[in-house]
């Protein structure tokens, strides 16, 4: 029997963003594009402001990882890479403090992939250096879809690694928080391809997008067993407050009580569970990983709907 298959074709950058600020800056700086951006490199990014100053230039983007609100500059290129915009990449990234640093082109020198990773190599952990390809691709006359391709990043166990002699006991811990989520990202991926596919990173939290910028669903873990799943909202204490007004409705719903806390900036509303011991051993993890994908498809089911209706309450 004949499969009917369409052809996928490339489709010109600059034939859909003839211009890098004023088209694909705005482009890359809404919600759905960071978020799809996010899913390339490992982390949640959210917006802070397009064209921001450093000295007398500006850096296309800059932003913040969702959790630990550390900056991230993002530097724009809609053609080859080339020395000036490795030079700003790391001039604005200096000017910003920035903990990580993604460069986003049409195409990739064979010096430059390697300046990239020469920077990973001699940067301390939790500095980071991204380098991402991006193109539009076409399903015969359908709208252009864009794909980020990850070219370069961080290796996260080199820099955990590199710290050994420095503070052995801090080090392991660290390996044990990556090997941990390597192994719940591997779990998840096996039980539902693309759920999690967040980049791990050595801490004791892990965050799993759920479609808003608004907020992520957070995962912790601690080294005597307990477990947190939960919603983090970044800084918005109105959404907080409209979902702390429906809490008796939510916890029903959750079929459990939720702990709500609220900080200076960002505030929480999450389960919190201690059952769980040797959870480093990977012979004990699964249950680990089952609660925590449990619990995620929990808290997507029970708060999207609110975090939708605030928002259209609030546009």
């Amino acid at each position: 029997m004949k499969t009917n298959l369409a052809k996928l074709k490339k489709v010109k950058l600059r034939d859909v963003w003839a211009h890098e600020a004023h088209d694909f800056t705005r482009w890359l700086a809404e919600d759905e594009n960071l978020q799809s951006l996010s899913e390339a490199v490992g982390m949640e990014i959210t917006l802070i402001q397009t064209e921001a100053k450093v000295g007398k230039f500006n850096v296309d983007i800059l932003a913040e990882e969702s959790i630990t609100e550390k900056k991230i500059i993002i530097e724009n290129q809609l053609e080859v890479t080339n020395h000036d915009h490795l030079g700003k990449l790391i001039t604005y990234a200096a000017g910003h403090d920035a903990k990580a640093a993604i460069w986003i082109v049409k195409e990739v020198s064979d010096e430059h992939k390697k300046s990239i990773e020469w920077l990973n190599n001699i940067s301390d952990e939790g500095i980071g250096f991204f380098l991402i390809k991006i193109e539009l691709l076409q399903i015969e006359n359908s709208s252009p879809a864009p794909r980020f391709e990850l070219i370069s990043s961080p290796n996260e166990w080199a820099k955990v690694l590199k710290n050994t002699k420095q503070n052995q006991n801090n080090t392991d811990t660290k390996l044990s928080y990556l090997k941990f989520w390597e192994n719940f990202v591997a779990y998840g991926e096996q039980k539902n391809p693309g759920y999690v596919s967040r980049k791990p990173h050595p801490h004791h939290w892990y965050d799993v997008s759920f479609g808003t910028s608004e907020g992520h669903i957070a995962l912790t873990i601690s080294k005597k067993g307990l477990v947190n799943c939960g919603v983090y909202i970044n800084d918005n204490k109105g959404l907080y407050n409209f979902l702390l007004s429906h809490k008796d409705e939510i916890e029903s719903k959750v079929d459990k009580p939720l702990q709500w806390i609220e900080a200076n900036k960002a505030t929480r509303i999450y389960l919190q569970e201690n059952k769980f011991e040797n959870i480093f051993d990977e012979q004990n993890q699964k249950e680990t990983f089952d609660w925590f994908m449990n619990n995620i498809q929990l808290f997507i089911d029970t708060f999207s709907g609110y975090i939708n209706k605030y928002k259209q309450t609030n546009k």
